[in-house]
């Protein structure tokens, strides 16, 4: 398995560099903004397999294309300090008790910067009152949140979500992050994007729309740069988090929706009506800039046409590949003015990326 060494933090960091200036090479790219992650604890999610063997369970992971044979995990140092001190008392309690040990297929951690953590527990098994009994106790001992899972089955022993915050530009925001939800694995990574979000947007004018929003993350932050915003998402539970870290940070000028970034194309383009817009006027507003956060396969191309209306562009990527293409396209209307490299992966090919495109 491989061991991180922080003395070659930065040597992969350059190489990450290098490859994202070999891919654009064609491209008027500005002078790249990197922002550089801790070498250590930067994770605040992950999950383990449990192995079992006679002598009892263990961390397991695996190496992608290699054999099956399970790699014993006893530290993992690119994860939260706070997820390396439950690792082993967690692993102790469930060996020492067969009613949290039998058919525990998978264990899924969710910290914070606080030290707030909430521990899945995913079984091969229906969970019982006895097994629901024995995890309460465990939850107390360990000062955790507990959730237990099997076919079908979700046990939430007290709540399914904890609450970040995170200082951004020296001001706090809260954010609700529930279990099974996608959010920003690396804490303070996303405090520097979001920061680097607000710079990009200071001198921005209008209204703001964001396509991809999740739980809010980027929307959250950048409403007190606009005079409104509209924000939309697919994924229910997404919403519902939204919802709540608009109202915990009391935001009034935000207006979240669910839909897909193509539905709300077809919406503002007038080609189709949609039930879920009938409390929001789309001509009440002024959209000046989008804001585009989609997944690894990047916006497809009608999704692309429609954004190019707009004068700004904030494009948040976790695939330069994808947004080297999506970007061949925008430059056709938009220039590249800002270009940031964050290092939310280290020690992996994985890189972040923001860029602000300008009308031409």
């Amino acid at each position: 398995m491989f061991t991180p060494d922080p003395a070659t933090y930065n040597t992969q960091l350059d190489s990450k560099i290098s490859n994202i200036q070999t891919l654009f090479s064609d491209t008027d790219l500005p002078e790249l903004e990197i922002f550089t992650s801790t070498p250590l604890h930067f994770r605040y999610r992950t999950e383990f397999r449990i192995w079992h063997t006679q002598d009892g369970c263990f961390y397991a992971m695996f190496e992608r294309g290699k054999n099956n044979a399970p790699h014993e995990v006893r530290t993992f140092p690119i994860a939260s300090q706070r997820i390396n001190e439950l690792m082993p008392r967690l692993l102790d309690a469930i060996n020492r008790d067969t009613c949290l040990s039998k058919k525990l297929f998978q264990v899924e951690f969710l910290t914070t910067l606080s030290g707030e953590a909430l521990v899945t527990l995913i079984y091969h098994k229906a969970l019982d009152g006895l097994w629901e009994t024995t995890a309460r106790d465990l939850q107390q001992q360990l000062g955790i949140h507990i959730i237990g899972r099997s076919r079908k089955q979700k046990v939430v022993l007290e709540k399914d979500w904890v609450l970040e915050e995170l200082s951004v530009a020296g001001s706090p925001l809260k954010y609700q992050q529930i279990e099974g939800g996608f959010t920003q694995p690396n804490a303070k990574m996303n405090e520097k994007m979001l920061a680097w979000a607000q710079s990009v947007s200071t001198s921005l004018q209008g209204d703001l729309l964001e396509l991809y929003c999740g739980n809010g993350n980027f929307s959250i932050a950048l409403a007190e740069k606009f005079n409104q915003v509209l924000a939309t998402e697919i994924s229910k539970t997404s919403i519902k988090a939204a919802q709540f870290n608009k109202e915990i940070n009391n935001i009034q000028n935000l207006q979240f929706v669910r839909m897909s970034a193509e539905e709300f194309t077809q919406a503002i383009q007038k080609v189709r009506e949609f039930r879920r817009l009938k409390d929001i006027d789309l001509e009440s507003y002024d959209f000046q800039t989008v804001l585009v956060d989609p997944p690894r396969a990047g916006l497809d191309d009608e999704s692309i046409k429609m954004i190019q209306a707009y004068d700004n562009i904030i494009y948040i990527s976790c695939n330069p590949e994808t947004l080297r293409q999506n970007l061949v396209q925008l430059s056709d209307t938009h220039t590249i003015k800002r270009y940031a490299v964050f290092d939310q992966f280290p020690y992996t090919h994985h890189v972040e990326s923001g860029v602000l495109l300008t009308k031409k």
